[in-house]
């Protein structure tokens, strides 16, 4: 077997959430309307955050970019999706697979760890309130960002560079309806030992650190709060973490329920409809979340409504 990439193929094929004709139109329809819910949400969310300085803090901040990086989570894959349907066709390009994978591993990567700085701000406003805005500067709040973006550019790179490396048969089929990392490895006919320990290895890392962060930040806030005495100001402490939380859960429970359905089954079907919940429904329930469980975002999304500017750009 011939090692390196010296087996160039010109596309893979994506065989989707169902291969049933019948089906295409429903699957369309359905995409379709998630993705422009989940871009117009997030959208709006940007708008009411840059637009009103009352949520020119560190928590909306890192909100904005959330919401920013969820956009552009299922814009890696769902466009592409919805051409192939529209054009009743499977295949992608060589070039376009790493590319898409590139991107999907930045953008998922970059949303578990801003669940995780999220945490530590949350941690930070309700464990030391006095030294809140000492602590989380503007500088300091940049720098967290752009931290989490070198880390996870890194990473990407790393897992595009070494799938580079593979060989693949002159016809591979995906069943998926994207590039995934670890479905694209499984296909190749070189040795894929060393892309495993790295893919296993930088799990642990990406998403065990996040994780881990966001259950120590949690922890203190919980013996914090359990240390007020009022009801009432328990209470208040508590109710700024609930959207976080929420949207915590949903995440690490979605993307739990992908690796125990690929681990139980011996088919990649089940998995692939659970990849649906933490690429597309994940960052579509976000803005409800925020919006819903969040008193000053609702107020921010009014104001953005009732701005005459906006009002006159719209008629």
């Amino acid at each position: 077997m011939e090692s390196g990439n010296n087996t160039r193929i010109s596309e893979f094929l994506l065989l989707g959430l169902s291969e049933e004709q019948e089906l295409q139109p429903l699957i369309f329809g359905l995409f379709l309307s998630m993705y422009l819910i989940t871009v117009f949400g997030n959208l709006l969310i940007i708008l009411a955050i840059s637009s009103d300085y009352h949520l020119h803090t560190p928590m909306y901040f890192f909100l904005s970019n959330l919401s920013f990086v969820d956009i552009c989570f299922t814009s890696t894959t769902i466009p592409k999706m919805l051409w192939n349907i529209q054009n009743k066709s499977k295949g992608i390009t060589y070039e376009g697979c790493i590319t898409q994978m590139y991107f999907y591993i930045l953008f998922g990567g970059l949303d578990d760890i801003l669940l995780s700085v999220m945490a530590y701000d949350r941690y930070v406003a309700i464990c030391h309130p006095l030294h809140y805005t000492v602590i989380m500067s503007p500088r300091l709040c940049g720098l967290l960002v752009l931290i989490s973006w070198v880390l996870v550019a890194l990473n990407s790179l790393l897992h595009s560079l070494m799938v580079l490396q593979l060989s693949f048969c002159p016809e591979i089929q995906i069943p998926h309806f994207f590039c995934e990392l670890s479905q694209v490895v499984q296909l190749a006919s070189s040795d894929i030992f060393l892309n495993n320990i790295v893919m296993y290895f930088a799990a642990v890392l990406m998403c065990g650190g996040p994780l881990a962060g966001i259950l120590y930040s949690y922890s203190k806030i919980v013996s914090c709060i359990a240390k007020i005495s009022s009801a009432q100001g328990k209470y208040k402490a508590f109710s700024t973490c609930v959207s976080h939380v929420s949207v915590v859960f949903l995440f690490y429970f979605t993307v739990l329920g992908v690796y125990l359905s690929s681990g139980t089954t011996y088919t990649s079907h089940s998995s692939t409809i659970a990849s649906v919940m933490y690429t597309v429904v994940t960052p579509m329930l976000n803005p409800f979340i925020y919006s819903l469980r969040n008193r000053d975002m609702k107020e921010g999304l009014k104001r953005l409504y009732l701005m005459p500017s906006i009002k006159d750009q719209l008629y």
